[in-house]
C-alpha cells in the first residue's frame, strides 16, 4: 500500500471508530427500551414474538432498499441484534 493510500485508510479508521462509538451509544439506548419492554412481559413464552420479528426484518428490508444499503447487510445485523436481545431479555426474565 502507498504511503497516500496509508494515510486515506487512517483517516476512514479512525471515522469508523468515531462511528462505533456513536453505535454504542445507540445500543445502549436500545438495550433501555428493551429493559422497560421486559418489565411489562408476564410470561417468557412472551419473550419471542415471531409476527413482530417478520415485519421488523420487512421493514428495514424495505428501508433498506430505499436507501441503497444491502439488504443482506442489514438482515444479517437485525436478525442477531434481534436474537442477542430476546436471549439478554430470557436471562434477565423476572416472574412477577
Amino acid at each position: 500500500m502507498s504511503p497516500k493510500n496509508k494515510k486515506k485508510l487512517e483517516i476512514i479508521r479512525t471515522k469508523l471508530d468515531r462511528l462505533d462509538s456513536s453505535l454504542l451509544s445507540l445500543i445502549k439506548d436500545r438495550t433501555n427500551l428493551v429493559k422497560q419492554v421486559l418489565k411489562l412481559k408476564e410470561f417468557k413464552k412472551e419473550i419471542v414474538d415471531k409476527k413482530r420479528i417478520k415485519f421488523i426484518l420487512e421493514k428495514i428490508q424495505k428501508k433498506s432498499k430505499k436507501l441503497n444499503i444491502d439488504p443482506k447487510i442489514t438482515n444479517r445485523i437485525w436478525k442477531n441484534m434481534i436474537w442477542s436481545y430476546i436471549d439478554y431479555e430470557r436471562r434477565n426474565f423476572k416472574k412477577k
